[in-house]
């Protein structure tokens, strides 16, 4: 990826991150995922960003298109995957799953965000694709 594209990806990271921190500071830990990505979906929209939800992500097998159910959580201005999680601890399994998304996707940025922490810069995690 050229140096302006990834440069992109890093201003919109830390779009993603101030409108993450929001919600956690008007909302909380303590609630479903579902609620987190409805909320992080209106914070990035109304900083004026191109969003989509619940993305779906075929796999290539072979020469077949194989639509197996996964999904990204969100996908932002087509460059930068987000998966939310809400849970105890995160573990590296949640890295593996966002680094896979990242390779099917050809994305090169992902950002892991577990809205279940007291302080939202411990549930903040920048995952790169090395394409």
């Amino acid at each position: 990826m050229n140096e302006p594209d990834f440069k992109q990806e890093n201003q919109i990271s830390g779009i993603i991150l101030d409108a993450a921190i929001t919600v956690h500071s008007a909302i909380g830990p303590g609630l479903l995922e579902s609620a987190y990505q409805a909320c992080l979906l209106y914070e990035l929209r109304s900083r004026e960003l191109n969003c989509q939800a619940q993305v779906p992500l075929p796999i290539q097998y072979r020469s077949v298109r194989l639509d197996v159910g996964y999904k990204m959580d969100i996908l932002v201005e087509g460059l930068v995957v987000i998966e939310l999680k809400a849970v105890e601890k995160l573990i590296p399994v949640f890295d593996a799953q966002l680094l896979s998304y990242l390779k099917l996707s050809e994305k090169k940025l992902g950002i892991l965000i577990n809205f279940h922490v007291l302080r939202l810069k411990d549930g903040f995690k920048r995952i790169v694709n090395g394409l």
